[in-house]
């Protein structure tokens, strides 16, 4: 907390409030992160999102909002989950602001039984419409890196999209050279990232939630778990590789490099404001081909039936 706390003073110099808020989010693990300690933080610099992910029991998420709208009533309460279930139950609990629906293609952390976005997010959408829900917005998260997954989730009823991958290319992300270096040259995701819990077995025993795992690219220490290798054997390669030259990050890869099935997309380094400009650009155009598409696709079949005989059309396109 207090370096969350020294980087929101940065942040704090650097921007005007808005509506008394402080134009940035902040993400919480409630798993991990202690309520009590949190608040202080929360209440003094109110940011406009306040991001909880993974809690131990989704009970726990109604404990946070409710801390946190006491001491920021003006902060937005994100909420992410990754099944249906969760949604709704967080739904019912919290009635967050927004629930990010998380697919399983999202690097890092994520439920480790899921579906993807494609699938996710609809069910989602219809069943919270069921349950009197609807009005929560829903944004989706998970293997998005540009504009056309961008529109794809539009289009499956997101209102907005969030990215991690993608801003691991971002010139402002603080990260090592070498995990930069290890997304940019990776491609085909789908084969070149893995979820698997034995990335948060290489420090010691893992602490997340039990329904959690995480997606990263395949390392030297996932193939040796895959193979049998004892763990306290990898654990071992993987702190003498932390204490190398490259970090674990050189050409034996051992450190964890947290990515999604996006990755093969994510080949450049540029600023994060050309990245939202870019997606949001894209989003733009790949929205106004599929519109292009469908007319035509409604023309022609209207022409189809014109000349058939079957029927005559009075309006082709509406």
């Amino acid at each position: 907390m207090d370096e969350l706390s020294g980087q929101l003073r940065i942040v704090e110099h650097e921007l005007e409030r808005c509506n008394h808020v402080l134009p940035i989010g902040v993400g919480l693990l409630p798993f991990v992160s202690k309520l009590e300690k949190a608040l202080p933080v929360l209440e003094k610099f109110k940011p406009a999102v306040v991001w909880l992910f993974a809690a131990n029991d989704f009970d726990d998420y109604k404990t946070w909002s409710a801390r946190v709208r006491e001491v920021t009533p003006r902060s937005k309460v994100w909420i992410q989950v990754g099944s249906v279930f969760a949604a709704v139950a967080v739904a019912k609990s919290c009635r967050p602001d927004v629930l990010v629906i998380q697919g399983i293609d999202a690097g890092g952390h994520g439920f480790e039984k899921g579906a993807s976005i494609i699938s996710l997010l609809p069910e989602v959408a219809d069943t919270l419409a069921k349950h009197g829900f609807g009005d929560i917005p829903l944004v989706a998260s998970g293997g998005i890196v540009d504009g056309r997954g961008a529109a794809a989730a539009l289009a499956l009823g997101a209102q907005g999209v969030v990215m991690g991958t993608r801003f691991l290319a971002a010139k402002e992300t603080i990260i090592h050279p070498g995990y930069r270096t290890a997304v940019l040259a990776a491609t085909d995701g789908g084969q070149s990232t893995v979820r698997a819990k034995i990335f948060d077995e290489l420090r010691g025993p893992n602490i997340w939630p039990v329904l959690y795992d995480g997606r990263g690219l395949v390392t030297e220490s996932y193939n040796d778990h895959a193979a049998g290798v004892d763990i306290a054997q990898i654990r071992s390669l993987h702190a003498d590789a932390l204490k190398s030259e490259h970090a674990g990050f050189g050409e034996s890869r051992r450190a964890t490099v947290w990515a999604g099935t996006g990755v093969g997309l994510v080949n450049r380094v540029q600023p994060a404001e050309d990245i939202v400009t870019e997606v949001r650009n894209g989003a733009f155009a790949a929205l106004d081909r599929m519109k292009a598409k469908v007319i035509r696709i409604k023309a022609a079949v209207w022409s189809r039936i014109d000349s058939s005989g079957t029927a005559s059309p009075r309006v082709i396109i509406q």
